[in-house]
């Protein structure tokens, strides 16, 4: 089966100082991809890799098995990509303002814009602040509007950079409750990058441990988490000392 998107003997280094260096990590179609390590592993950038946002030193990136070039990246295959950050970034405009923006950018009929943030609106509970300013919103409500904006233009693989991280934890539970049924609706591709083993457990079928620049673990998340290799036990073993309901 050819994986959605496929990295192969990836390198990236800034003035000679070498962060990353995946030989092979797949993702595939409709699963959720957990990414984990410890501070300055790599994790965020390799997200950034993946979303074509930086390009690798050297390697290669297939989607849908067909190679990307480093040197160009076309618009319309960027547009199949989205990505949500530990930050909202929310402009100074309405709620609804915010997540048609995507859609707007894209010259989409005015009438299909307002149907779809109404669609989306609703799937996160967020009607009721649509025509709210963003800027004055709650941490949980203005990462559900983050979350909406990234999802309203119905990516084939949609990024996140702990995106829960922020929240009290209440609020956390209950937007990863929504946000988990949300994803299974829609059968959308995700890729996480967290430190927090409570939202890689119960988010994600699949996880990759990056120590070093390297992915030293990959397979479905309770494996991984369950039965460490030698390169991620110390690791995974002390992360769990904070979050025990991972266990």
């Amino acid at each position: 089966m050819t994986a959605l998107m496929e990295l192969e003997n990836i390198t990236y280094g800034v003035q000679n100082k070498q962060i990353l260096n995946i030989s092979n990590l797949q993702i595939q179609e409709g699963e959720s991809l957990g990414i984990m390590g410890p501070n300055g592993a790599g994790k965020s950038t390799l997200l950034k890799l993946l979303a074509c946002l930086e390009r690798p030193t050297s390697g290669s990136i297939a989607y849908k098995g067909k190679k990307l070039t480093t040197a160009h990246v076309p618009l319309e295959l960027r547009r199949k990509f989205s990505i949500a950050l530990q930050q909202s970034l929310l402009l100074d405009g309405s709620v609804f303002y915010n997540i048609a923006l995507g859609l707007t950018i894209r010259n989409i009929p005015k009438p299909l814009i307002k149907k779809k943030v109404s669609k989306w609106l609703e799937l996160f509970a967020i009607s009721h602040l649509a025509k709210k300013n963003a800027l004055y919103l709650s941490g949980g409500e203005a990462q559900r509007v983050n979350l909406a904006r990234a999802m309203i233009v119905e990516p084939e693989i949609l990024f996140l950079d702990e995106p829960f991280s922020a929240l009290d934890f209440p609020t956390k539970i209950k937007l990863m409750e929504d946000f988990k049924e949300i994803i299974a609706k829609t059968n959308t591709t995700a890729v996480f990058v967290s430190h927090d083993l409570m939202e890689i457990h119960y988010l994600t079928e699949k996880l990759a441990i990056i120590v070093d620049g390297e992915v030293k673990q990959s397979g479905p998340t309770p494996q991984v988490l369950e039965y460490p290799n030698t390169s991620t036990q110390s690791f995974l073993n002390e992360w769990k000392k904070f979050y025990p309901l991972a266990r």
